[in-house]
């Protein structure tokens, strides 16, 4: 399971590296990925979204702006090294971070921007992959230590009746019960 995550992790800082140089390509050359009108990663990587915190209009020039693939680049790389840890729960929580940034992205994309890009829908979907692989990760985890408590509840109350003898130094033979006074 840790394995296809930090391959979906890798797959996904892949996409944010090719989203991050469509980010610092000249605005006047068309993009790879510039397929329709409705399907332009060049207008939406120079967008004043692409950054982050995002561009206002009457920003002065020479303020810094981290551009948000260069987050999905720290966000996908945090996820491989956990993944590959075993940190289910951090990685968990790293899908549900990183799912909320790009369900928000999405949104700008279909709402306020009316364009998409198509590397930042494949960061969708994977993250949202990685979202559904790791919550279903950590839920058998969970599961499978409410199992490992009801054996050991279940082996406690085998192993309870003999304590007393173990303890006590009983002597009787093999096969007899301790005293049922405790």
């Amino acid at each position: 399971m840790k394995y296809l995550v930090a391959l979906l992790a890798l797959a996904g800082l892949a996409v944010s590296i090719m989203a991050l140089r469509i980010h610092y390509m000249d605005p006047g050359q068309a993009p790879p990925c510039a397929v329709t009108e409705k399907f332009d990663c060049g207008a939406v990587n120079h967008s004043r979204f692409a950054v982050f915190p995002p561009k206002t209009f009457d920003e002065a020039p020479g303020k810094h702006h981290i551009p948000v693939a260069t987050i999905g680049i720290i966000g996908y790389a945090l996820i491989l090294i956990l993944a590959l840890l075993g940190r289910w729960w951090l990685v968990f929580e790293a899908a549900q971070i990183g799912f909320l940034c790009a369900a928000f992205l999405s949104y700008l994309e279909a709402y306020v921007m009316e364009k998409w890009c198509i590397y930042c829908l494949w960061s969708q979907g994977i993250m949202t992959a990685i979202l559904l692989v790791t919550s279903r990760a950590f839920l058998r985890a969970h599961d499978q230590a409410a199992l490992a408590r009801e054996i050991g509840a279940a082996l406690d109350r085998i192993v309870r009746p003999w304590k007393w003898t173990v303890a006590s130094g009983y002597r009787g033979s093999a096969f007899s019960r301790p005293p049922t006074g405790r």
